[in-house]
Formats: structure tokens, C-alpha cells, sequence
């Protein structure tokens, strides 16, 4: 199948990450991970993640909250967004805003599987220092009425 635009435009929900590096495998956003990613018919694109059961803050006002809780909600949510386009058997992200500041003007390459309403992107990125590790993410698409 040739990968187009319409195999993507729509909302996804987020099922698994799955890391695999020298044999072992993690799983980020655990436990019960969610979030969603959105491809617009105009390019623009939105993806979260986090781990379900996240911590509330213990107080009202974001900005007095002690740095173990903002680490916290840091380590359980992922979020980047900016504009897409297909390339092939891939899809390319423009990140224009990031959770992680790192990500900003970068793009984000990943290939894409299809098989019905489950999409798994999946890039091998190369680590500092020697090594690389495989990212698997795991979206099925989402009905609102479900």
C-alpha cells in the first residue's frame, strides 16, 4: 500500500511505547499509558502522551509547587507539536512547540505501519556516545461515540 495523507488525517489514542535497547525492553508512560495524536487535513499535527494515575499537584497555583511534583508530572507526559508531511513510507513532524525545548525546530522522522485502525510509528534513534535504541509507539484510532 502507498502510504498518502488520508491514511493518517484523524485522531489516534495512544496504547503502548516500547524501547528496545541491547535486548531489553522498557515501556515508557507506565502504568496504563494515554494520550492522543491529531493529524489535520491542513498539515498540523499534535501528539501527548502520559502515564495514567499521574500525581496531582498539592496545591492550586502551578508556580509554588516543589520541584520533586514538577519533576514528576515532567517524567509522566510527553508532548510535542508543529506540521507533517508524508515522505515515503514515513511521516516527517515539524516540531514547532515542545514540552522538551531540545525538540523545537526539529524534525521528528518515523515509519509508519499501518494494519486497519492500529498505526505504529517507529524510528531507531543513535544515542551520545555509541548505541542506538528502537522506539515503538502504538495508536489506534480513535472513535468518540466508542
Amino acid at each position: 500500500m502507498q502510504l498518502s495523507r488520508e491514511h493518517l488525517i484523524g485522531t489516534w489514542r495512544f496504547d503502548e511505547w516500547t524501547i528496545e535497547r541491547d535486548g531489553r525492553v522498557t515501556r515508557p508512560m507506565q502504568p496504563d499509558p494515554d494520550g492522543m495524536i491529531i493529524y489535520t487535513p491542513n498539515g498540523v499535527m499534535s501528539a501527548a502522551m502520559y502515564a495514567g494515575g499521574r500525581a496531582s499537584f498539592p496545591s492550586a497555583d502551578i508556580k509554588k509547587q516543589p520541584d520533586s511534583a514538577k519533576a514528576a508530572a515532567f517524567d509522566s507526559y510527553f508532548h510535542y507539536a508543529g506540521t507533517w508531511r508524508i515522505v515515503g513510507e514515513t511521516v516527517v513532524h515539524q516540531v514547532t512547540s515542545a514540552l522538551n525545548p531540545n525538540m523545537v525546530g526539529t524534525e521528528q522522522v518515523r515509519h509508519v505501519d499501518l494494519d486497519g485502525d492500529r498505526l505504529t510509528l517507529s524510528v531507531t534513534e543513535t544515542l551520545e556516545g555509541g548505541g542506538s535504541r528502537h522506539h515503538r509507539l502504538v495508536w489506534r484510532r480513535f472513535n468518540p461515540a466508542a
